[in-house]
């Protein structure tokens, strides 16, 4: 389903997850994140893409390797694609296509297309590290903690950030890759609210927001909880299952962020 429209922005959100797919709509280009989840959520995305595009070059921005953010990868075959170095050098591409192929075989699901792993034609490899059109500019910052090839995206001059697997308002974070990667990706994203004019932000898993205030209770929210989980005895489960409504559902990944972040002291 449309979870947001409003001037050249689209956003897809699938039953799954709450996960996003943004589509952006330029003078020059067609710009989208992370085609997912199911084979009629793919169709529906690549239907209104085919009836923007024109002649337009599309280029698919991937936020990092999860399984479910690359599991549209084949239906888009004239795409060109932007990735993190660390994406596209990926050593466990045969596993993470394994994953997509035990989803499907677990869900009976048909695809009208061949997931493959994405072939990346523009490898980011420094923060700050742009893609310049004529009417629009792509800044990316490597944003690892949540996966090692995390990338976040800001679009300007629309005022876009792109975040990933962070910030989300439905999750808490979720550190499969290194803790102190993770506060520092955090942090960065503080940053690029105080260097660029944000005024829309779309999660990977949850609700596109063009509040100001949301955004930064977003990099709080994550802030606090990085800095309790070394210490928590326990209090931040209440806090979670406050915050965040599907929180049982998450329970073990809270367990296995813990055993992480203690891992540092």
């Amino acid at each position: 389903m449309i979870q947001f429209k409003k001037n050249n922005i689209t956003v897809f959100q699938s039953v799954l997850y709450m996960t996003t797919s943004a589509i952006i709509q330029t003078n020059e280009a067609v710009i989208m994140t992370d085609p997912n989840w199911l084979p009629t959520e793919i169709e529906d995305i690549k239907s209104f893409i085919n009836e923007i595009r024109g002649d337009k070059q599309l280029y698919i921005v991937y936020t990092h390797s999860d399984f479910d953010h690359i599991i549209g990868s084949g239906a888009f075959p004239e795409a060109k694609i932007i990735a993190s170095k660390q994406f596209d050098e990926n050593p466990n591409k045969e596993d993470i296509m394994q994953k997509i192929k035990q989803f499907d075989q677990g869900y009976y699901l048909n695809r009208s297309y061949s997931p493959q792993y994405p072939n990346v034609d523009i490898v980011v490899s420094e923060d700050g590290q742009k893609v310049e059109f004529d009417s629009f500019t792509m800044t990316f910052y490597q944003a690892p903690g949540h996966t090692n090839d995390g990338l976040f995206t800001v679009i300007e001059p629309y005022g876009l950030f792109l975040s990933g697997d962070y910030l989300s308002d439905v999750e808490f974070p979720f550190i499969f890759s290194n803790y102190k990667d993770y506060v520092n990706t955090v942090n960065k994203a503080e940053n690029i609210l105080l260097n660029h004019e944000i005024t829309t932000h779309v999660p990977g898993h949850g609700t596109t927001t063009q509040n100001q205030q949301e955004i930064q209770k977003r990099i709080n929210s994550s802030k606090y909880y990085l800095e309790q989980l070394p210490h928590d005895n326990g209090e931040l489960e209440r806090y979670l299952s406050e915050e965040y409504s599907f929180f049982e559902g998450m329970r073990g990944i809270h367990t296995d962020n813990k055993k992480m972040a203690e891992e540092i002291l």
